[in-house]
């Protein structure tokens, strides 16, 4: 998958492009559904299928106090939309420029000038250009005028409501990363380094793989989870790096463990399953979330937090039998 920074960045002849347009903050089932049509097209017209979105969410310009805390980082959106095939992406920075641009402006720089539009493919929420004055009436107008089609794509539905990036932060923020699962079509990631940590858990006989305090990814509710720890880093072999992918089952903490009083800030940490010398600090490693095993607590000693620990572990091999 090509990556371009810019429109300007995007060569000439490249076209014949189908355009999906969208913040596809989670890259969940609902933008999924846009993406696959605009694949689908693209194959069909002899066309490259190519994903516009943006390098963060316009309410962070337009009304920062409104602007939600992502689901995922650029680089992770990035990841989600290559393995969904398309052939490139334009990241388009938002800044007072881009949001200053009339819907023509926007339609003749980005989707004429730069990519050689044929098909748009948007969700029937669409808005864009200098105060949101242009939604999908605006865009079948404008492609009427520059040769372009424009398909709506209906709202993907799950329990009666839209699969949307909100409702999937709402079940994270509960800790239903089962709910948010089934929304996304995948586990919840977060993704970040392992750092050096207070070393508690070694001492209490669950060693635990620290994430970095910049984690990517939004962080679910306070609480044990089970889950997979996927190792990105790398190893030398030969003197040549060699990537690692390895995935191994865990028992996920999140929060500040209440029981000690000594963190101040949330962090996640995984205590591997029958792995007992891994090195993996200053390794990039993922965090999936597939179950909620229970909420954080307060014990009243390391006794009785040692004895939950190791329920905590047996119902994580349990549910991920």
């Amino acid at each position: 998958m090509i990556i371009f920074r810019d429109p300007s960045e995007v060569p000439t002849g490249f076209g014949p492009t189908v355009v999906a347009i969208g913040k596809f903050d989670g890259v969940h089932s609902g933008h999924r559904a846009v993406i696959d049509r605009a694949r689908v097209a693209a194959a069909d017209a002899g066309a490259r299928a190519v994903a516009v979105t943006f390098d963060r969410n316009p309410l962070s310009v337009l009304r920062p106090e409104l602007c939600p805390e992502p689901l995922v980082s650029l680089d992770q959106k990035l990841g989600l939309l290559a393995e969904e095939g398309v052939d490139a992406v334009l990241v388009l920075r938002f800044d007072a420029a881009l949001a200053g641009l009339e819907p023509r402006a926007f339609v003749e720089h980005v989707l004429i000038d730069a990519l050689d539009v044929v098909t748009v493919m948007v969700g029937d929420d669409f808005r864009f250009g200098r105060g949101g004055a242009g939604d999908t009436d605006v865009l079948v107008a404008l492609g009427a005028e520059f040769g372009f089609t424009v398909d709506v794509v209906g709202d993907v539905q799950g329990g009666g409501r839209r699969v949307s990036s909100t409702w999937v932060r709402e079940l994270l923020d509960v800790g239903d990363v089962e709910g948010a699962a089934r929304l996304l079509g995948r586990p919840h990631t977060v993704r970040g380094e392992v750092v050096h940590g207070l070393e508690r858990g070694r001492e209490l006989g669950f060693p635990t793989a620290n994430l970095s305090s910049d984690a990517e990814g939004f962080i679910p509710a306070d609480g044990v989870y089970a889950g997979w720890l996927v190792d990105e880093g790398s190893m030398e072999r030969g003197g040549e790096p060699v990537e690692v992918a390895a995935r191994y089952s865990a028992a996920i903490s999140v929060g500040t463990n209440p029981t000690f009083d000594d963190v101040h800030a949330r962090q996640v940490e995984a205590y591997i399953l029958d792995e007992t010398d891994l090195d993996l600090y200053g390794h990039p490693v993922q965090i999936q979330f597939t179950h909620r095993i229970r909420g954080m607590l307060a014990f009243d000693g390391t006794d009785s937090l040692i004895a939950q620990m190791a329920q905590d572990v047996a119902e994580v091999r349990r549910v991920q039998i």
